[in-house]
């Protein structure tokens, strides 16, 4: 018979797994670079297109793909069944975070070793669920990143509590929606004061837009990376 002694939880097997992106390069090289991260449920071609929406014509173009993979139900009775991504659980959600960083990482020192992107001129954008693990990321990270994007989504939940986030001189440019149903204006209102106890440059907009894009974040976003990147 078994007994507890002879029980060991939580043991550990590290293993190796594969993170897909989807990547689009100018024909110059040392190109700036805006890394896309997508939602929940989403996945990295959704991001491309939306990215694309948004970066300037001379800009690389990177989307990476979530590795907690999981089957979404088909909009439609005996549709296929839609594969959807996420970046976080409720289980070790640190084991995530580290997860996230080291991709992002090993992304950016990849492009960079070949001399694709400029590595001053790097950008990072995130929609919800991505966005709080972004800002993890650029505040941890706090000399790597020209600027970060968030859309409809958070701060990180230990915002004020983590030694991790350092003063950094990266731009922020934080997108919310006025009808949003998962970061309401309530939510949202003092993120723009938050962020700013950190970064030195700070714009936070609202725009008529449930959880979702709207053309005019497109637009505005084009016109923040030119200026975060050329001026």
């Amino acid at each position: 018979m078994t007994t507890v002694d002879n029980l060991h939880s939580d043991q550990t097997l590290p293993v190796e797994t594969k993170l897909y992106y989807d990547l689009k390069l100018p024909e110059p090289k040392s190109a700036p670079l805006l890394l896309a991260l997508h939602g929940y449920g989403a996945n990295k071609k959704q991001m491309m297109r939306e990215a694309q929406r948004m970066a300037p014509e001379d800009f690389a173009i990177a989307s990476l793909q979530g590795f907690h993979q999981h089957i979404r139900e088909p909009k439609e009775v005996g549709g296929p069944l839609r594969f959807g991504f996420g970046w976080l659980t409720n289980f070790r959600p640190e084991e995530s975070v580290a997860i996230h960083h080291k991709a992002l990482l090993d992304l950016i020192g990849m492009l960079t070793k070949e001399g694709r992107v400029d590595r001053d001129r790097i950008f990072l954008l995130g929609f919800s669920q991505s966005c709080a693990l972004n800002y993890r990321f650029a505040f941890t990270h706090a000399d790597l990143l020209r600027g970060v994007v968030g859309i409809c989504g958070g701060i990180p939940g230990d915002w004020a509590t983590s030694e991790s986030y350092k003063p950094t001189k990266t731009a922020v440019f934080h997108l919310a929606g006025s009808r949003d149903q998962f970061y309401p204006p309530e939510r949202v209102a003092d993120y723009e004061s938050q962020l700013r106890l950190r970064s030195q440059s700070v714009v936070f907009k609202t725009y008529d837009a449930t959880h979702d894009f709207v053309p005019e974040m497109h637009v505005d976003v084009k016109d923040w990376l030119i200026r975060q990147a050329y001026d």
